[in-house]
């Protein structure tokens, strides 16, 4: 595998930090909300979000 330079390491750095972000804020959503249906959109983007976050962090090992 081709090394990282430091510039991508930090994009990378900077892309898991937005991932994750927008899962919590995600979860937040789906918790303050009452409507289940909204509640169930906000739920599916945060499982998104993390699938997100873990394919980018796979990628580092």
């Amino acid at each position: 595998m081709a090394q990282i330079t430091e510039k991508e390491l930090s994009a990378i750095g900077d892309l898991l930090t937005m991932e994750q972000t927008l899962q919590q804020k995600c979860l937040y959503m789906a918790s303050a909300t009452n409507d289940k249906v909204l509640s169930n959109c906000y739920t599916q983007l945060a499982q998104q979000h993390q699938q997100h976050f873990d394919e980018l962090f796979g990628n580092l090992k």
